[in-house]
């Protein structure tokens, strides 16, 4: 079944999107809230679709050795084997010639019995010049003049392919972060249809802000996406390039594209509450909201409390505030749901990489993208102090994941230091590194840890949904509080906060806060006191599972951006609504 046979509301323009254990389609946490979003999408029949790229050789293939030296390869698969190709073919002018785009379609099924189709733009046609066909090959690859042409073909050519595909009137078009944010300029030529885009009036731009919704991510500077002029004008051309110029996106000859999706929007969000402050601070000329983020909890809860909400809050598919009656479940049965959740992770560990850890010692869980704000080695920051916990207060076992951008030699020697520390604490601390951090171990770590740890450097952690997932399972995080941290730590609940509200100068007062908790709170009380922790872990599951979830998220991204006009209406009659308009 494809969208085409009912009316669809939301386009969801994302680079990355992920879709299953497997599949290559993604980097990180950009891309598991896209699958997320959808999935969620197709739990509550909303008529949403996403668009995104190929990436035939995926993010690529992390390889490390004994001493955390870092390689790639390519993460080839075949998308024949997987997707369902479609007929359907746009076309984009790109450097002054005319190339080629075809989609494949991915459904998710929701638990709704609703589907939601993802387009997955290919350039790899044998009528493109060689270059081109190599386009939607790399997932965050290639130069600046390889990135440009990339997110034109995401943008714009998304755009002509919904069009292709059927779909014409859209209510909405999200944009998850500012890559996809040419799609702006192709439907301010949609709109101007026979005169050329650089004669845009200030109404043309305001009929096009209120199509588009716009989600910031990333509290760095550095880390939004820019061209110089004179690669946005050899790539897209003099007409589109003086369009961006008069429309204010290129000044200081450069494209910025998250500007250009904050000027084209009328509804902008951070992905915290914190963050919609820090970005607020960011571009103080904007008007810039907050949703909190969340993960889909179908995907994210483990088999074994899959089974036990099946059995005590089974309305919880359908409805994820029915997380709040968590509180009522016994805590055996949470313990015995998470012994079984950490015999699998121990399990695993073991086949890949020959670390035989021991169920019955408390397991530490620490995996995200390596990079250096992310302090994968704050933990270390005092061997000696870890060496005297696990020695005079109980013993503890640390498992690491994550990948850093081939690019990222900052990222890159985080991961150096991980493997000396882990060396170096062999004989007092087991501890492991696993290869190739993907969604099937993010499962099996979130859900299998006793505790999970994040240490990023304030306040650059946006939202952070790794601890999300883990609350799902019952897992407490034990975090800097920084993201969605914030809203859903309660001290000695939830889990443990490291270091105070305030930013610190230095990272000394974390480092003590960290140890301090350890050695005094979390460490005695896992050994001395198991059923006050696995209150920890029911409350972890009630207060933070019915609230951190894409289904809340989604909910409110309909009632405060999607369906101008309908901001008071419930869900299912936004849906009924977008149907009877035939909006595709």
């Amino acid at each position: 079944m494809t969208m085409n046979s009912h009316p669809l509301g939301a386009a969801y323009f994302s680079m990355e999107i992920a879709l299953e254990a497997g599949l290559p389609t993604f980097a990180g946490g950009l891309g598991i809230l896209a699958g997320d979003t959808l999935r969620s999408a197709a739990d509550m029949g909303l008529p949403m679709a996403g668009v995104t790229l190929l990436h035939r050789k995926g993010y690529f293939e992390q390889h490390l050795d004994a001493h955390g030296n870092q390689s790639e390869t390519p993460s080839v698969w075949t998308p024949e084997q997987v997707l369902q190709p479609l007929e359907a073919r746009s076309f984009l002018v790109l450097e002054g010639q005319k190339i080629s785009i075809r989609a494949w379609q991915y459904t998710i099924r929701g638990c709704s019995g609703h589907s939601v189709p993802v387009y997955l733009l290919d350039t790899a046609l044998p009528e493109n010049p060689s270059f081109i066909q190599t386009i939607t090959d790399q997932l965050y690859g290639g130069d600046e003049h390889y990135r440009l042409c990339q997110e034109a073909v995401l943008g714009i050519g998304g755009i002509a392919m919904l069009r292709q595909l059927g779909h014409h009137h859209l209510m909405t078009y999200h944009m998850n972060e500012g890559h996809p944010a040419l799609l702006t300029l192709a439907l301010l030529e949609e709109h101007v249809a026979g005169r050329s885009p650089a004669e845009a009036s200030a109404q043309d731009l305001a009929f096009v802000r209120k199509k588009c919704v716009f989600t910031t991510h990333t509290p760095v500077p550095a880390g939004h996406d820019q061209f110089s002029s004179d690669v946005v004008r050899r790539v897209l051309g003099n007409d589109r390039t003086t369009a961006l110029e008069r429309a204010g996106c290129l000044g200081g000859k450069v494209l910025n594209m998250t500007d250009l999706g904050l000027r084209c929007s009328h509804y902008i969000n951070g992905v915290a509450m914190q963050h919609g402050e820090v970005s607020r601070g960011m571009f103080p000329e904007y008007s810039i909201r907050a949703i909190t983020n969340g993960v889909h909890a179908g995907t994210w809860a483990s088999p074994p409390f899959q089974e036990l909400y099946d059995r005590h809050i089974p309305e919880w598919r359908r409805d994820n505030l029915y997380f709040r009656y968590a509180i009522g479940i016994p805590l055996k049965e949470i313990q015995d749901a998470h012994a079984q959740t950490k015999s699998a992770l121990i399990g695993e560990v073991a086949r890949a990489t020959g670390v035989q850890l021991d169920a019955n010692v408390l397991t530490v869980g620490f995996a995200r993208r390596a990079t250096a704000y992310k302090r994968a080695d704050l933990l270390f920051s005092d061997l000696e102090r870890l060496r005297s916990i696990a020695r005079n207060v109980g013993p503890f076992q640390i498992i690491y994941g994550g990948k850093a951008h081939p690019q990222d030699e900052q990222g890159k020697e985080q991961i150096r230091h991980v493997f000396a520390a882990m060396a170096a604490l062999k004989n007092a601390v087991r501890s492991v590194y696993v290869e190739n951090y993907d969604m099937r171990w993010a499962s099996l770590l979130t859900s299998g840890s006793d505790l999970w740890l994040n240490t990023p450097e304030r306040p650059h952690e946006a939202s952070g949904t790794s601890g999300m997932k883990a609350a799902l399972n019952g897992v407490p995080s034990f975090s800097v509080p920084d993201g969605w941290w914030l809203e859903g730590h309660v001290e000695g609940a939830t889990g443990w906060d490291i270091g105070r509200e305030e930013i610190p100068e230095t990272s000394a007062d974390e480092i003590a806060s960290l140890y301090h908790k350890l050695e005094k709170i979390i460490v005695p009380m896992f050994y001395g006191r198991p059923a006050a922790y696995a209150e920890v872990m029911r409350l972890a599951i009630a207060l933070n599972g019915s609230f951190f979830n894409t289904q809340r998220m989604l909910s409110q991204y309909i009632s405060d951006a999607y369906f101008e006009g309908k901001k008071a209406m419930p869900v299912e009659h936004v849906v009924n609504e977008s149907r009877r308009s035939g909006a595709a």
